[in-house]
């Protein structure tokens, strides 16, 4: 339980971080992503770009938005127009994966098997990159329905929300479900 307190403490810090730079890395992203490019931190994240703008689409048409993609752009089609959406390497949420592995050096502490660890590393991984595939996909959603602005507000403020509860989410079924404390007898064996 001291461990969830903990984790919990952690991921409100590491949110009301979030949320007080807010506006100053929104404001810069573009200019921070053009810098990432230049120095070449994309090069590992961008030959996933296509893979994620299909998965997207998809999902896009099982809710019945018309929606293609190739390579970094998805376009979602309505019966007033067609818009056109550039999802870059910055925009798959591997932000969320980092604020993920920060989680882990609190989350992981007690009297845990190394099981009991893996799978929730492996659960958590799977669901961070589920929840971001939900937020593009929401962002996409928002732009074929309400328009463009309400889209770009929800990628800017919404998806740090969404993988923020997520995180909280994530850690409070874990400690109830995964990382069950062993006790003294059971560490022996």
């Amino acid at each position: 339980m001291h461990g969830e307190r903990l984790t919990h403490g952690v991921l409100l810090a590491l949110g009301a971080a979030v949320l007080l730079v807010l506006p100053f890395i929104t404001t810069f992203n573009d200019v921070l992503t053009g810098a990432g490019m230049h120095l070449g931190l994309d090069n590992y994240i961008r030959p996933i770009v296509p893979l994620i703008g299909r998965t997207v689409a998809g999902l896009l048409g099982l809710l019945g938005v018309s929606a293609a993609s190739h390579g970094g752009e998805i376009v979602v089609h309505t019966t007033r127009y067609a818009q056109p959406l550039f999802l870059s390497w910055n925009c798959l949420g591997w932000q969320s994966l980092v604020l993920f592995g920060l989680t882990l050096t609190t989350g992981l502490r007690g009297n845990h098997s190394v099981a009991a660890r893996l799978q929730a590393i492996v659960v958590g991984t799977m669901g961070t990159v589920l929840i971001n595939l939900l937020r593009i996909t929401l962002v996409c959603l928002l732009a074929a329905t309400v328009g463009y602005v309400p889209a770009i507000l929800f990628h800017d403020y919404g998806g740090t929300l969404m993988v923020i509860g997520w995180l909280f989410a994530f850690w409070m079924v874990a400690y109830r479900v995964i990382l069950l404390d062993e006790s003294p007898e059971e560490s022996a064996t």
